[in-house]
C-alpha cells in the first residue's frame, strides 16, 4: 500500500510539472486564440452543417435516431465526467490546487470549477469526434475532427483548468462512448427500415453512403470557422 501511494504521488507530481510546462504563454495572441477555441459557441457552425447533411441524406427515422445517438454520446460523457468522476475523486483543477495554483498562468481570470478530474470538455469533443468519424468514414474529415478535438482539448491545458491526466482519461471516456453509441446506432439501423435517402445521381459516396460532396461541406465549415479564429483573437 505504501509503495502504491508512492507511485501515485510520483504520477501526480509528474502531472503537475507537465501542466506547468504546457500551460499558458507570454503571448496575448495565443491567449485570445485558446480562449476562443475552448468555447462551445465556436462549434455552432459545425453543428449546423452537420444537421443539414444528416437531414438531407437520412430518412426521418434514421435522422432522429442519429441525433439521439449523438445526444446520448454527449450526455453520457458529460454526466460521467461531471456528475460522477469529479464529485467522486475531488481532484482540484490546477487553478484551484493549493500546491501549484500560484504558478499557473491564468487567462482573463478564468479558473473554472473547483474540481477537474475527469475533463468533460475532452470527453465530449472526442466522443463526438469518434462518433462522426465512424458515421461518415471519410479520411479527410476524420483527420480534421481529430485535429479539432485535440486543439479544443489542449486549450484546457493552456488555460490551466485541467491537468494532462484529466484530459487523457476524458479522451478515453469520449472515445469509448462515441464507439459504443455508434455501434448502438448500427444495431438499430436495420430495425428502422431505410436509413439513407435513395440516390438519384452517381456522385461518389463514402463507405457508409454519404455523398463525398456533402462531407466536404462539413470539412469546409470546420476550416472556415478556424480560419477566422486568428482574426477574432486580435480584435
Amino acid at each position: 500500500m505504501v509503495k502504491m501511494d508512492s507511485v501515485l504521488q510520483q504520477l501526480i507530481s509528474f502531472d503537475q510539472a507537465l501542466l506547468l510546462q504546457l500551460n499558458g504563454s507570454e503571448s496575448l495572441f495565443w491567449d485570445g486564440v485558446m480562449t476562443l477555441v475552448t468555447t462551445t459557441q465556436l462549434s455552432i457552425p459545425l453543428f449546423a452543417m452537420l444537421l443539414y447533411v444528416l437531414f438531407k441524406n437520412s430518412t426521418p427515422k434514421y435522422f432522429w435516431a442519429t441525433l439521439l445517438a449523438i445526444g446520448l454520446t454527449i450526455l453520457v460523457c458529460d454526466r460521467v465526467a461531471s456528475g460522477i468522476c469529479k464529485p467522486l475523486f475531488l481532484r482540484y483543477r490546477p487553478t484551484h490546487d493549493p500546491a501549484i495554483m500560484h504558478l499557473v498562468d491564468i487567462v482573463d481570470g478564468y479558473r473554472g470549477g473547483r474540481y477537474g478530474f475527469i475533463s468533460s470538455h475532452a470527453s465530449n469533443t472526442f466522443g463526438l469526434c469518434v462518433f462522426l468519424s465512424l458515421l461518415f468514414r471519410h479520411k479527410g474529415l476524420t483527420l480534421l475532427l481529430v485535429i479539432w478535438a485535440s486543439l479544443s482539448t489542449y486549450s484546457r491545458i493552456y488555460l490551466g483548468v485541467h491537468y494532462v491526466g484529466d484530459i487523457l482519461f476524458g479522451v478515453l471516456l469520449g472515445c469509448l462512448s462515441g464507439y459504443l453509441f455508434h455501434r448502438l446506432l448500427v444495431w438499430a439501423a436495420p430495425r428502422l427500415g431505410d436509413t439513407l435517402r435513395t440516390r438519384t445521381t452517381s456522385s461518389p459516396c463514402t463507405p457508409t453512403g454519404y455523398p463525398v460532396s456533402d462531407v466536404r461541406l462539413i470539412i469546409l465549415t470546420l476550416l472556415c470557422t478556424y480560419a477566422i479564429v486568428p482574426i477574432l483573437a486580435v480584435m
